[in-house]
C-alpha cells in the first residue's frame, strides 16, 4: 500500500527523535557542534527553521562567527537557505558551506574544511555572477571566497586545527576578525 506507514521504516528503539517523529539528536553539543555525551554541559543550540530576513540573518551568523561558533552560523544561513526566496538559495548555500568548513578546519579535519571552503567559495562566487550582484546584502562575496582560499590553503600547509574565533571571516568585509 502506498503512502501508508507501512511503507515507513520501523524507527530503531533508542533514537532520538522530535515531536513529529523525525530522528534528531539531542545530546548535547560543543562550540563547534560536536555531539557530547549525554548530560555532559554544551552550549545552547541554535534553534532551527527560523525564518529572519537577510539583514537579520547576516547579523546573527557574523555574532556566531565572531564567538568562534561557525557550527551555528552554518544553521542560521542553512535557515535562510531553506525559508529564503529561490533565486538566493545559491547563496545562502554558499555561505552555509563556508561556514561548516571554517567548523571542520577548527576541529582539525583539514581535508574536510579545505574542500568545503573551497566549495562554499565557488558557489558563492557562481551565484554572485550570475545573480549580477557582488555585494548581496552587503556581503562581499569576493571578499569572502578570497579569505577561504587563503584559509584552506594556510590550513592544508599547517596541517593542524585553526582558531575559528581568529580566523572568522566578515561577512561585510572578506578580511578575518
Amino acid at each position: 500500500m502506498s503512502g501508508t506507514s507501512q511503507d515507513r521504516p520501523t524507527p530503531r528503539a533508542g533514537r532520538d527523535r522530535d515531536e513529529e517523529g523525525r530522528a534528531r539528536n539531542a545530546r548535547p553539543r560543543d562550540g563547534l557542534g560536536r555531539p557530547l555525551p549525554y548530560g555532559a554541559p554544551g552550549v545552547a543550540r541554535q534553534p532551527e527553521g527560523i525564518v529572519r530576513g537577510p539583514e537579520e540573518t547576516v547579523t546573527e551568523a557574523q555574532a556566531l562567527l565572531d564567538a568562534g561558533r561557525p557550527f551555528h552560523a552554518h544553521e542560521v544561513f542553512e535557515d535562510a537557505w531553506k525559508s529564503g526566496p529561490d533565486a538566493e538559495r545559491g547563496l545562502w548555500r554558499g555561505l552555509a558551506q563556508l561556514a561548516v568548513g571554517l567548523t571542520h578546519a577548527a576541529r582539525g579535519n583539514v581535508t574536510g574544511g579545505e574542500r568545503l571552503l573551497l566549495g562554499g567559495a565557488a558557489a558563492a562566487e557562481e551565484w554572485a555572477a550570475g545573480a549580477g550582484e557582488s555585494r548581496p546584502h552587503g556581503i562581499g562575496v569576493a571578499e569572502l571566497a578570497a579569505w577561504a582560499r587563503r584559509l584552506a590553503d594556510e590550513a592544508e600547509r599547517a596541517g593542524t586545527a585553526v582558531d575559528p574565533r581568529a580566523r572568522a571571516p566578515r561577512l561585510r568585509g572578506g578580511g578575518p576578525v
